[in-house]
């Protein structure tokens, strides 16, 4: 039977509970089932057998995010267009401090990490992001000691092999090229828009087939600042719609509300002081708790 201490144990780490099965999944949605399903197997626990609670309820919770993102996987065969995770509204800007949780949760981060394997996922994000010694991911994730440093060895080749090498933007620079990038799309400049972009600057569109967007990467500052124009000059000629900046994924967004209704959810990706990336997550399903705030932890 669930106690007090049970419930004052899983909600202390909860945020970081959270985090885990979030960079294991992707999907704000499915973590919220796999923490639910988690918390009621935790209320069967018996506390006294519990020596550690962290690694306890990690290993509880990457065992089931294991599960549901080997599931995922085989309904994801049929995805109509680009598969994007989604999105990660913040409610504070702790993360920002931490640089290992802020790369950890950025888009560019998490669709990496689709390209490795539902094991190499799991242990790279306990190892790599929450530092988890071998022993307690082997057991999380039912491999051997060496199986799991052998796993661990891989995914962190793939992942440095893959990743893109450029300073940290700090926050004042992030928050001066977001105004100068709201500034010149509301305005409709766009010299000043291109100025921002990276020549090479990718368009990803994430429908599921649910609504139009581009079913193709569109790659090209030109095409993707006359989309962004499009997208201003419609808000600034609707009346019930509106654009809004929030931080998703510990980077800038774009929120885009038609009377109180979330039509999409535009994330700027911004490298060595471009704009390099926007992933434009725009699937109904994906939107459905995307206005809910998280508290992530590590």
């Amino acid at each position: 039977m669930m106690t007090d201490e049970h419930a004052e144990r899983f909600t202390l780490l909860r945020p970081l509970l959270f985090t885990i099965v979030y960079e294991i999944l992707g999907s704000t949605t499915e973590s919220d089932d796999v923490l639910q399903d988690s918390y009621l197997r935790w209320a069967e626990v018996d506390l006294a057998t519990v020596r550690d609670t962290k690694s306890y309820l990690a290993r509880l919770v990457t065992r089931q995010a294991l599960n549901a993102l080997r599931a995922s996987r085989r309904r994801r065969e049929d995805y109509i267009g680009p598969w994007l995770p989604e999105p990660l509204l913040l409610d504070e800007h702790d993360a920002s401090a931490d640089m290992v949780l802020a790369e950890s949760v950025s888009m560019a981060m998490l669709v990496l990490l689709e390209t490795l394997t539902p094991d190499e996922r799991a242990v790279f994000v306990l190892r790599e992001v929450f530092g988890f010694n071998y022993d307690e991911i082997a057991a999380a994730v039912g491999k051997s000691v060496m199986t799991v440093r052998q796993v661990a060895h891989r995914a962190r080749e793939h992942v440095q092999a893959r990743r893109k090498r450029f300073e940290p933007v700090d926050a004042a620079q992030i928050a001066q090229i977001t105004e100068q990038f709201m500034t010149a799309a509301a305005t409709g400049d766009t010299q000043g828009l291109l100025a921002l972009l990276a020549p090479d600057a990718t368009w990803t569109a994430d429908s599921g087939g649910k609504v139009i967007a581009a079913r193709r990467p569109v790659v090209g500052a030109e095409q993707i600042a006359q989309y962004l124009m499009h997208l201003f000059h419609r808000a600034s000629r609707t009346p019930n719609l509106r654009i809004e900046m929030v931080n998703c994924n510990n980077t800038p967004a774009i929120t885009v509300y038609s009377d109180d209704h979330l039509e999409g959810i535009y994330l700027i990706e911004i490298i060595d002081g471009k704009i390099t990336n926007f992933y434009a997550i725009r699937n109904p399903d994906k939107l459905l708790t995307a206005a809910v705030p998280r508290r992530i932890s590590r």
